[in-house]
């Protein structure tokens, strides 16, 4: 009897998005802080990590960002002023997050891809971590590596930074898992494809039960298909609110796959906070 063969190896991400989908008032942000967004320079993190995001401000007024979260964990590495270093994952968030900056800070971040996260914590469903802020590391991974906190934080180099990334990751794993790779490209799916409108209809195309389909979503993706449909659809809307001050809501709802304006009006208001005829960004 032939041995099974291992299973491929994930396929790596393209590099780092390049869109603002998520971020309100992404213009104003990007004028009061310098943000870059980074390959992983470890080849065998690539597949599950989507991007490095290093933010660094100096601000003579407060400014309140706020960001429509993506169905990604990220592990958030954070130098604020006032406080102590410190470092928290941060499970998908499913309302809009709002984090204040003032005087001079820096925050360096690991955001996981869709289904990304798991292999580097595979003691416990994604799941367990949605809807959950600063969660310590240790709680996550058991056992993590001392000094990573004052590697990532204090270098100004960039180069720096991502090695200690690269460095802190590649103590965790990951541990191979063709779950992992079946859920990061159904997700990828999901995310690319607008065609793409009910659970049912994915799953049967998937040849899969709708079951099957949302289990494997709460283990490795921490959310459900139909979430990951919704969030998409209320990124597009608020990027192209950013972009489109003449935009018409009717059309784009029915390119959405929306059923009417009304339907994608009580979503956008629900996430963003305001209705999608009075968002303006500054």
């Amino acid at each position: 009897m032939r041995a099974p063969q291992a299973p491929p190896a994930p396929t790596p991400a393209p590099g780092p998005r390049t869109d603002t989908r998520g971020i309100v008032d992404a213009a104003g942000l990007f004028a009061r802080v310098r943000f870059r967004r980074v390959t992983p320079g470890a080849s065998a993190v690539r597949p599950y990590v989507e991007q490095y995001w290093l933010i660094d401000w100096d601000l003579t007024e407060p400014y309140a960002s706020h960001v429509v979260p993506h169905p990604s964990v990220n592990v958030v590495f954070q130098a604020l002023p006032g406080q102590e270093p410190f470092a928290e994952v941060a499970g998908i968030g499913l309302g809009l997050f709002t984090q204040k900056l003032e005087g001079r800070g820096r925050v360096c971040g690991v955001k996981f891809r869709p289904g990304g996260f798991r292999p580097f914590a595979p003691k416990a469903p994604v799941s367990a971590w949605t809807g959950r802020r600063m969660l310590p590391l240790e709680e996550v991974f058991g056992e993590v590596p001392g000094g990573a906190l004052d590697a990532v934080l204090s270098p100004d180099a960039e180069h720096a930074r991502v090695a200690a990334l690269d460095a802190f990751l590649l103590s965790l794993g990951p541990t191979p898992d063709p779950q992992a790779d079946l859920a990061m490209a159904l997700a990828e799916r999901i995310r690319t494809d607008r065609g793409i409108r009910r659970v049912g209809d994915f799953a049967a195309a998937e040849g899969m039960s709708v079951r099957a389909l949302q289990r494997l979503f709460a283990s490795y993706v921490g959310v459900g298909p139909k979430w990951l449909i919704l969030r998409h659809r209320i990124h597009e809307a608020l990027e192209r609110a950013e972009t489109d001050p003449e935009l018409d809501w009717s059309t784009l709802a029915t390119t959405l796959g929306y059923a009417d304006q009304a339907h994608l009006t009580r979503d956008f208001t629900s996430t963003v906070g305001v209705p999608p005829t009075a968002y303006a960004p500054q």
